[in-house]
């Protein structure tokens, strides 16, 4: 992977890990914005939970797929974040309001699917210099 490539992967794997990561933490605090705000009403409802304990659901998923991001696990990682945020904007358009946050989830979910494609690409790349080590130390080895 060239070196544009990396950086991109980087900065994409760093933001999108400690984005949903200190998010998620945040449920807790509601120090950035007190989150119930954005839950449609009818899912604590419907699940029979409070919507604080609903919120710290969610603030718990969260910090585990930033994590896992940030681990060996970026790829499938990736998907779970895009797929997570799709979510929370069809969860943000069914109140009929916030649509400017179901926008920008959108797009930051199309950051997370660039990041598990580059991520794909990364580790083809890695395995094709690993398997031309490997031919290349046996080559030694028998001459």
């Amino acid at each position: 992977m060239n070196t544009q490539l990396k950086q991109a992967w980087w900065v994409l794997r760093i933001g999108l890990g400690l984005g949903p990561l200190l998010a998620g933490l945040d449920k807790f605090f509601n120090l950035l914005t007190n989150w119930e705000m954005y839950l449609n009403p009818l899912v604590p409802r419907l699940l029979h939970i409070q919507g604080v304990t609903f919120m710290h659901v969610v603030g718990v998923i969260e910090m585990c797929a930033g994590i896992l991001v940030l681990t060996r696990f970026t790829r499938y990682a990736a998907y779970i974040v895009m797929l997570w945020l799709i979510g929370i904007a069809i969860n943000l358009v069914s109140q009929g309001a916030f649509f400017d946050l179901a926008v920008r989830d959108i797009e930051i979910a199309l950051g997370a699917f660039a990041l598990a494609k580059l991520t794909e690409v990364r580790e083809a790349s890695e395995a094709r210099v690993d398997s031309r080590q490997s031919a290349n130390t046996y080559t030694r080895a028998i001459a």
